[in-house]
């Protein structure tokens, strides 16, 4: 259909790069099937399998004392990666280190344009990108030192010279499949319905909304949502630009009354914290590192390299289903109800008691992979820190999804209310009881809203098929 040419091409790169025998290579003129080299989809770096399965999704029994209503649906998710821990502030640190470097070598280009690459192989023009082999100056020029200091600033009353925050902007694009695919909205008005009884007006107008971003006259970022007629496939590839750089000061703003001003100087920063989960990023920033782990990645790999799904946030479904161990009657990453061990040991960090933070060892977040995992081999699912889920947040909760792969998105306009801006997140934190760190309970935050006690990991589609193990 001409209204999935760009789906289409993808398919055809993928086709005409495989090893598969031609057509005329079967076998007595009998049905045999192209048949590609075998592939088994290599285990990502830091992830483990979650195997498919199915559980009843929400808390099974209501509870007046918590004010917890029973919501159970029966739900299946597929076969899925998911990080052994959640992001660490050393792993998002190189996020922010390949963004500022990025930003010095786009700067960089502009009196030296050995920074990009502007001819392929063969000496011939293509549209011009970075060139990540060719290092930065150790030694700068002035012009090329009054560059790099430009991405730096001062504090006026230390005299500290850093990095700018406030430069640090990833911008990204998306091609929103599933849009594209929906029937009200194909190019061809004629395809927009299967009933032949219907006629359809070919000059009906279509109208879609579209995500885009752009920088101002004054260098600032802006992103935007525009509605506008549908005309072709670019109206649905989406642009964002998002500042990357954790919000340091939430270990102040979440909790007024407190002496935690050392945390916001130290704890993202310093070497002492490298393996501690990031805190102070909100949802927006954890989807940009999610994108940027996909392009990261692709531009690791050889060319001509078999495609993969891209790193994203996890569904609630998926959340819940590896913190609950993949079994319905399951509230927690482990085997029993309660969240101490047969040693009388705490299983994970969280509020053991009015006021008492430290009873579990832990005043703030622990290192992650501090307790031990759950039986897919995935560690702090409950407690350290609540984790961003891509789902939007509703009162409605599993009502609005399906049960195969469940899930509820919202793309929050900037005009919308910001009520409707809010993302599902799991797992209960450090700083709460161990209610919340249950895997049937949900939270809603604001995708805007950086936390204290909110980090988040990644996941990525298999590709082909595992067994389930049970």
């Amino acid at each position: 259909m001409k209204q999935l040419f760009f789906a289409t091409i993808i398919s055809l790169v993928v086709l005409l790069t495989s090893c598969g025998k031609s057509s005329g290579s079967s076998v007595g003129g009998e049905l045999v099937g192209e048949k590609g080299s075998s592939w088994a989809e290599p285990a990502p770096h830091g992830m483990v399998l979650v195997s498919l399965g199915s559980i009843e999704m929400g808390p099974a029994e209501s509870d007046s004392l918590w004010d917890i209503k029973a919501n159970p649906k029966g739900v299946s998710v597929d076969n899925f990666w998911m990080d052994e821990t959640e992001i660490t502030n050393s792993e998002y640190r190189q996020f922010v280190y390949w963004v500022r470097d990025s930003i010095l070598r786009e700067r960089l280009s502009v009196i030296d344009e050995t920074y990009k690459i502007t001819e392929d192989r063969y000496g011939d023009p293509i549209k011009p990108y970075l060139d990540w082999k060719k290092p930065l100056p150790k030694r700068p020029l002035e012009d090329e030192e009054e560059i790099m200091n430009g991405l730096t600033t001062v504090h006026p009353i230390t005299g500290e010279r850093g990095i700018d925050p406030s430069q640090l902007n990833f911008i990204y694009e998306w091609f929103d499949h599933a849009e594209a695919a929906k029937l009200r909205y194909r190019l061809n008005a004629q395809e927009r319905t299967r009933n032949t009884d219907i006629t359809i007006d070919p000059n009906e107008v279509i109208m879609i909304s579209k995500d885009t971003a752009y920088f101002n006259e004054e260098g600032l970022p802006v992103n935007e949502t525009i509605v506008r007629p549908l005309s072709s496939l670019y109206d649905f590839v989406h642009t964002k630009i998002v500042n990357i750089y954790p919000d340091t000061t939430v270990w102040v703003n979440d909790f007024n009354n407190a002496l935690n001003e050392p945390y916001m100087r130290m704890y993202f920063s310093h070497p002492g914290y490298n393996d501690y989960p990031v805190v102070g990023v909100t949802w927006e920033q954890a989807t940009a590192f999610a994108a940027w782990r996909t392009k990261y990645y692709r531009m690791g790999q050889p060319k001509g390299a078999r495609p993969i799904e891209d790193f994203r946030l996890p569904t609630e479904a998926e959340y819940e289903f590896a913190a609950r161990n993949g079994r319905t009657e399951n509230k927690y990453p482990w085997d029993k109800e309660d969240t101490m061990d047969d040693n009388d040991c705490f299983m994970a960090n969280f509020k053991p008691g009015e006021g008492n933070y430290t009873k579990d060892g832990n005043l703030i977040p622990s290192k992650v992979a501090s307790y031990q995992p759950n039986r897919f081999g995935i560690y702090d699912l409950a407690g350290n820190v609540a984790e961003w889920t891509s789902t939007a947040y509703t009162e409605a909760g599993t009502k609005l999804m399906d049960d195969i792969n469940p899930e509820y998105k919202y793309h929050a306009a900037k005009e919308d209310p910001y009520a409707v801006k809010k993302k599902v997140v799991k797992g209960g934190s450090w700083k709460d009881t161990g209610r919340n760190i249950r895997g049937d309970m949900r939270e809603g935050e604001f995708q805007n809203q950086p936390r204290s006690y909110i980090g988040f990991r990644c996941v990525r589609k298999q590709i082909g098929f595992a067994k389930s193990k049970k």
